[in-house]
């Protein structure tokens, strides 16, 4: 009984977040009530909890984890600096007399704010806001659009520069050096949250344009859910429609092309676009002092959040690893059938199910660290396996009944957008998520192929 102890503790975990208690005290203190009993009964080894001042004091001297403020300020800035309002009108515009072009215009505006932003519950929010109001007044189906807001606003965990590839990048850079010392390499290579960028470009783009060819292909074959706008943008109009466009875009490009170039390193980047998006504000007068202050609040609101989860789950690691449960999760991944394949489609099964009910922060610090050693020991490609992480939890938001992009929708629709009309439109977007999974899975070169010719 002793050996499942691991098992009990993370089951325990489970459903203490599903009674709906805080994660990172969740993580904390379901471990140190786990890890008073070992001691109590000689099942745990206290020097374990010796090593947690060393775990925090890391953290804080983390240089890379200081791109989580930074990109989480730009996002917000422009964010309430009214951007994305701006960018959704002058896009609809510009796709006005295209089919689906509204739609095609949601999918593009929140590409780039899940670009600046990489936090799916602000992206889904502000889109669902913003532009469900006018794709129903427009006469779109409600399923259609509820179905492109969610899947649009899940782009923040693939598209970069993401929060979400930014905490999975430090994880997985620790789970690989660890993996190399298993293996017996004492010069260990390094991956870095530029390598998961780069890595994830060809993917989101891949996304994005079936996300564009479902929504035109729909509108083509249903033109009564999905109709054109009236209005039409001149010859002398348009350079009036594509100047507000540009700005934002070449923020964009500066952040990613500073650090795919190698000028910048991803937290050096991240003040770039923090100061950037300042400055985008100021520009257009939208940037007051109270403003600000509502900026720095979430800033810290949400870097204060993400922190604390950190710790919780530099906790729950050292108890895990206490009672024997790397070497359980080792052995277990020895007795599944179909080697490295095998364990590679169970521990995508677990992530999938998992994201029902954990957040990809609580994920990444909790999940990861436990079964990346492993499968980077077993000789998976880590940048490879950060993206298939990354795509993975992004369907499983989705995913009714418990995607965290549909509640967070259905907080903001209006009373007449059924709920049963947002699982109907997000299931064609699931299965272009699972088709882009399985692509990835058949030809890993989609993933590997850019970061090799630019990073090597």
């Amino acid at each position: 009984m002793a050996d499942y102890i691991p098992l009990f503790m993370f089951a325990a975990v489970c459903l203490v977040l599903m009674a709906g208690y805080p994660v990172a005290f969740t993580l904390s203190g379901v471990s140190l009530v786990f890890a008073a009993v070992g001691i109590a009964t000689g099942h745990f080894d206290m020097a374990f909890l010796h090593a947690l001042p060393n775990r925090i004091y890391g953290t804080m001297i983390n240089t890379t984890l200081i791109a989580v403020p930074l990109f989480v300020f730009m996002g917000v800035m422009l964010e309430k600096s009214k951007l994305a309002e701006d960018l959704l009108g002058n896009m609809s515009r510009l796709c006005g007399k295209l089919r689906g072009g509204l739609g095609i215009s949601v999918v593009l505006v929140g590409m780039l704010l899940a670009a600046s932003t990489g936090i799916v519950g602000a992206t889904v929010v502000t889109m669902g806001l913003m532009s469900l109001p006018s794709m129903l007044r427009q006469g779109y189906s409600p399923a259609l659009a509820t179905g492109t807001i969610c899947a649009t606003g899940t782009l923040g965990q693939i598209i970069p520069p993401s929060i979400a590839l930014v905490l999975l990048g430090d994880i997985l850079s620790t789970a690989y050096q660890q993996a190399q010392l298993r293996m017996g390499i004492f010069s260990p290579d390094t991956v870095s949250i530029g390598d998961l960028f780069v890595g994830a470009i060809v993917p989101g783009l891949i996304l994005v344009g079936l996300y564009i060819a479902y929504v035109y292909g729909y509108a083509t074959l249903r033109p009564d859910r999905a109709p054109r706008e009236a209005s039409n943008v001149s010859g002398n109009e348009l350079l009036q429609v594509l100047k507000p466009l540009l700005p934002p875009i070449l923020l964009i490009v500066a952040v990613l092309g500073s650090i795919l170039t190698g000028a910048a390193t991803p937290t050096e980047a991240a003040g770039v676009g923090a100061l950037g998006a300042t400055l985008l504000a100021l520009s257009k007068r939208e940037l007051t002092f109270p403003r600000l202050k509502e900026v720095m609040a979430s800033t810290a609101e949400v870097t204060s959040m993400v922190f604390m989860i950190l710790i919780g789950a530099a906790v729950f690691s050292l108890v895990f690893r206490g009672f024997g449960g790397e070497e359980m999760v080792t052995h277990l991944f020895d007795q599944i059938p179909g080697g490295v394949l095998g364990a590679t489609i169970v521990v995508m099964l677990v992530i999938f199910l998992l994201g029902f009910i954990l957040d990809f922060i609580e994920i990444t610090f909790v999940v990861v660290p436990i079964v990346g050693p492993i499968l980077l020991t077993m000789g998976v490609d880590p940048v490879w396996l950060g993206i298939m992480i990354a795509v993975n939890l992004q369907t499983s938001f989705l995913t009714p009944p418990f995607g965290f992009a549909l509640f967070y929708l259905r907080g903001v629709a209006p009373d007449n957008v059924l709920t049963s009309d947002i699982y109907r439109g997000v299931m064609p977007f699931i299965v272009i998520q699972l088709g882009l999974l399985l692509m990835l899975a058949l030809w890993p070169g989609i993933v590997t192929w850019l970061p090799d010719l630019l990073l090597d």
